[in-house]
Parts: structure tokens; C-alpha cells; sequence
């Protein structure tokens, strides 16, 4: 016996990864409901080998199905995910609404399912920001090791991870740059992006950090550790798909880069590839279409005390929101539900 699986946002981005990846990960579904706003109604979407027509998510009943992956954004979240919630279908939300809610767990299955039987509260779970999601898998079973007492991270944040109108505003403008007169002026964000990188994701705040930044602090915290610090660059990069972060670490105890390159071996969800000569590291573009987190220049930092450097990528339309959110998917299903 399998769920009945809902998908709203079905025609996004992150809604399309979502079926592929219940398809590709056999996730037990009896019934699945492809969910899309009114314009898009009648869109159809691939799951498997199956072809879906959308519905609309404003007049769909949630009573009776079991589980709701939600890519619609925070405003249209706040509108529909009590109301599935309220009818028993328990929401996978990936938008930020409700990540810093104390009543609703923020789950990365391979650093902290336990914390999944918190979702009866509201049946609500939250998916965390992508960015953070890869950074705390290759975290955790350090951690777990030597017990991190800061992290310094700077990103370099493919455009898939501000939707299709960014992916398009890249496309467009490095076509434009080779054809006089058909520069194409920004839109999607601040500056330039083809060609050049932004160090500014999502809204500044009082203090000169972005929310993208201030989200990674919160999260990690929220996710691993509240006692671990954090501070952060997000940039946006001109790569379609992957993300990429350097990562400094700095531990209560010293770890041996040899010692911490074996732990990562053995991590879930982690593929490690460090080989210190040219080629010998993973790069965005390798990582597309994977569902794991890669890990590679691992090396000690001698500027302090029990310091460690690591090079991250992982596909964000994976990992970074449709993976993560099947993942706890099957979470839940193993841990709490149990039907499938």
C-alpha cells in the first residue's frame, strides 16, 4: 500500500524535479495530483513515464491524501498549506514560510530525521534554503567528530536558484553580448549577470547582510546546533545550474584532513573527489542532474587553531529543494507513516 501524493507547483522549476524524483526514487505513490495556479491549469507534467494534466490548487480538496510537496512560494504557502494541513495531508513545504517556526521541524534527513516526529504540531515540515541544505550535510558527520565552533562560507549560487526568469535573463544577455544592439538590460537582478557575479541574494538587512546570508546563520543553526557560528557571502554566479560554496571550518578539537576526508567518505548522501592535481575536484556543471553532495579540497588551515577548508557543490534543484524535500518524504513514510 503506497500515498497519495500531491505536487503543487508542478509546472516550476522545482515542482518538475520533485516527479522526477518520485519516479526516479520509486517513491511508493498510489495516486499522485500535479497542482498548479489557474493559468497554468490543464499544463501537462511528466511523472515517469506517465503524463499529468495540472489542476487547480485553488479548488483542489485535500482531504484524504497523505502527503503535499509544496514549490509555490511563501504567499501563496501561507494560503494553501493550513488548508491542506488542516484537511490531515501533511505539507513538505520548500519556501521559506515556515523555516523559523519553532512548531514546525526543518529536516535534512542525513543531519537530523529525529527531529521529524516534531511535524504533528502543525503537519507541517519545512525544507530549508538551499544553500544551507548541501552546507550541513557535509557538516554534520564533522561535527559529530571534532564539534564546530564556527564557519566561515562564502557561495557562488547558480541562477536556477532565483527561478526561470533568472535562468532566461542569463541565456538572454550572454547572447546579447555578442550582438551589437541587442544588449539585454537587467531585470531578474541588480546588475549584470552574464559575465560577472553578485555578491547580493535577497534583500539587504539592517545590519549589511543579506536574508540569504542571515537564512544560512538561522538555519544551521536551527538544523545542527544553535551554539555553532556562522557567517556568510552569498554571490550569484553566471552558471545555470549547481551551486558551489568554500567552507572554513573552525573545531573545538583538531581534526586531521585525513581523518576528516575518510569521515566524509562514509557520510550519507557525500561523494568525495580530492585529488590534488588538475581536474582533481568536482565543479558545478559535474554535479547537475546527481543527487549527491561532493566534497573536495580538504586541507588543514594552519591560520588558526583546529581549522579545516573544503570546497562543496551540489545541484540546488536537486539537493538544494526537490531532493531534500522526497528525502523527508521517505522520512516520514519510514519513521512516522508507514504505509508504503
Amino acid at each position: 500500500m503506497g500515498y497519495r501524493v500531491v505536487v503543487a507547483g508542478a509546472t516550476g522549476n522545482v515542482g518538475r524535479e520533485m516527479l522526477n524524483i518520485l519516479a526516479e526514487r520509486q517513491f511508493p505513490v498510489d495516486e499522485i495530483a500535479a497542482l498548479a495556479s489557474r493559468k497554468s491549469l490543464g499544463t501537462e507534467v511528466s511523472f515517469g513515464d506517465r503524463t499529468l494534466k495540472t489542476q487547480d490548487i485553488a479548488q483542489f480538496d485535500f482531504a484524504g491524501w497523505d502527503i503535499a510537496l509544496f514549490a509555490i512560494g511563501s504567499e501563496a504557502t501561507q494560503k494553501y498549506a493550513p488548508v491542506a494541513a488542516k484537511a490531515g495531508c501533511v505539507v513538505i513545504d520548500n519556501s521559506s514560510l515556515y523555516r523559523y517556526d519553532p512548531d514546525v521541524p526543518l529536516i535534512v534527513p542525513e543531519v537530523n530525521p529525529e527531529a521529524i516526529e516534531g511535524y504533528a504540531k502543525k503537519n507541517i515540515i519545512a525544507n530549508p534554503n538551499c544553500s544551507t541544505a548541501q552546507m550541513v550535510v557535509a557538516l554534520k558527520p564533522l561535527h559529530d567528530r571534532a564539534r564546530i565552533r564556527r564557519v566561515v562560507v562564502s557561495t557562488y549560487q547558480s541562477v536556477s536558484g532565483a527561478g526561470k526568469e533568472a535562468i532566461d535573463e542569463l541565456w538572454d544577455q550572454t547572447k546579447g553580448m555578442y550582438v551589437p544592439g541587442q544588449e539585454v538590460a537587467p531585470k531578474k537582478f541588480t546588475k549584470q549577470i552574464a559575465f560577472n557575479v553578485i555578491p547580493h541574494i535577497d534583500v539587504f538587512m539592517e545590519d549589511g547582510s543579506t536574508r540569504e546570508e542571515w537564512k544560512m546563520v538561522a538555519e544551521t543553526k536551527k538544523i545542527m546546533d544553535p551554539a555553532i557560528k556562522v557567517t556568510a557571502t552569498c554571490v550569484r554566479v553566471p552558471v545555470f545550474v549547481g551551486h558551489a560554496e568554500a567552507i572554513n571550518i573552525e573545531f573545538e578539537d583538531f581534526l586531521d584532513e585525513d581523518e576528516a576526508r575518510d569521515i566524509l567518505r562514509e557520510a550519507p548522501g557525500i561523494l568525495v573527489v580530492d585529488k590534488r592535481e588538475d581536474g582533481g575536484y568536482v565543479t558545478p556543471v559535474e554535479c547537475v542532474g546527481d543527487y549527491a553532495t561532493f566534497i573536495s579540497r580538504i586541507r588543514q588551515d594552519g591560520t588558526i587553531d583546529n581549522g579545516l577548508n573544503l570546497w562543496c557543490v551540489s545541484d540546488n534543484l536537486r539537493k538544494g529543494a526537490a531532493l531534500n524535500a522526497v528525502q523527508i518524504a521517505e522520512t516520514l513514510g519510514n519513521r512516522v507513516l508507514k504505509k508504503g
